[in-house]
């Protein structure tokens, strides 16, 4: 049987969100900016406007429906649903014994 510290060490550690409040104007909007060059070209009738999709993204930080999330396994900052956070939260979380 292996201890809970040799089991722990391979585990993925779980995201840590970062209230948006606490980041720079300047941070924040570089990682609003890589989240949409990331989201790619939009396949809908209607190209919707760089600004535009700022907004949202501001509309929706504020609402709390995406997170600004660290992820340590990956070294990155990214923005995700508040869903999605939780899902991998949960996944992240220790087995129960």
């Amino acid at each position: 049987m292996i201890s809970e510290a040799e089991f722990l060490k391979d585990r993925p550690e779980a995201p840590v969100e970062i209230p948006f409040e606490a980041l720079s104007p300047e941070a924040l909007n570089g990682i609003i900016e890589n989240f949409i060059l990331r989201e790619g070209t939009d396949y809908g009738a209607t190209e919707t406007l760089h600004e535009s999709k700022i907004k949202k993204i501001r509309s929706q930080l504020e609402n709390g429906d995406i997170k600004v999330v660290f992820d340590s396994n990956a070294e990155s900052v990214t923005l995700i649903t508040r869903q999605d956070l939780a899902k991998l939260l949960k996944k992240s979380e220790p087995a129960a014994v």
